[in-house]
């Protein structure tokens, strides 16, 4: 478009022609509907052999496509892998939100209560899926530096972080009741990326990394069958433990008076 605001043979631009242009190609929504496909059969395959067995040629097999089809989508096994975790990470963000969301009319409950028992429940549905992500480490693949994948665990860390700590300043934070932290260690907790964990003082940090050991850990544990003998039980006594772990981090925060102005949220 010329400065005037003109097509180059002297029409002006109609909505028409500005949908036409922001609209993605035939040729992009082909191979947009392809890559999805592939993510598809890739997870099913992963549903019924786990993350170790995953393998290109099985993928591509499934869907009636030779290896080398399906390398113009997916050059190598790691960016399959790195699409795979990536879009499995969006979803269990998406399934914590929809935790969230439902128990917006429950009155008492710590938010972040809502939001662990979505990630208990969706890493229950989808074992294998939560295993890609927390299991043992695939051979011989790692993920990209500041990739897609780092990315999307941010995205998921940070309704963690929204639900634990909205609401306290960052004076508050940093004024946590914590164990002194090492000079090196808190050195380290203050360089972390500002679009990360970076937006917190170290004693947050700290705190946050505590609270997610837990919950993580008691979600693991059950996932893998080790805490079986609990039975129908296990969601009380997971709901149970992470309030405990909110109010036990709740009371290391002093309390301020008056709006919280410099809110973290």
């Amino acid at each position: 478009m010329t400065p005037s605001g003109k097509l180059a043979y002297g029409r002006r631009m109609t909505a028409t022609d500005q949908l036409a242009t922001a609209r993605p190609t035939l040729r992009e929504r082909r191979r947009a509907a392809a890559t999805r496909e592939i993510l598809e059969a890739a997870e099913a395959q992963l549903s019924e052999h786990g993350p170790a067995a995953l393998s290109l040629r099985a993928v591509a097999r499934s869907l009636g496509m030779t290896v080398q089809a399906l390398y113009h989508y997916f050059p190598s096994r790691d960016d399959l892998v790195t699409a795979l975790i990536a879009k499995t990470y969006d979803d269990l963000a998406a399934a914590m939100q929809d935790g969230l969301d439902a128990a917006a009319d429950e009155p008492g409950a710590p938010r972040l209560v809502a939001v662990a028992g979505a990630y208990r429940q969706w890493a229950i549905d989808h074992p294998e899926r939560f295993q890609l992500l927390y299991g043992t480490p695939l051979r011989y693949y790692a993920a990209p530096p500041e990739g897609p994948t780092t990315q999307a665990v941010r995205r998921m860390g940070a309704m963690f972080e929204r639900e634990l700590f909205g609401g306290f300043t960052t004076e508050q934070l940093a004024a946590a009741d914590v164990p002194e932290l090492s000079p090196a260690l808190r050195e380290d907790l203050e360089r972390l990326p500002a679009d990360g964990m970076g937006t917190l003082p170290p004693p947050a940090v700290a705190l946050l990394m505590s609270a997610w050991g837990q919950l993580h850990g008691l979600v693991v544990l059950e996932v893998f069958g080790h805490t079986a003998f609990i039975g129908d039980h296990q969601a009380e006594i997971f709901r149970l433990a992470i309030r405990n772990v909110v109010e036990d981090l709740h009371r290391r925060i002093a309390p301020t008076a008056g709006p919280a102005a410099g809110d973290v949220r």
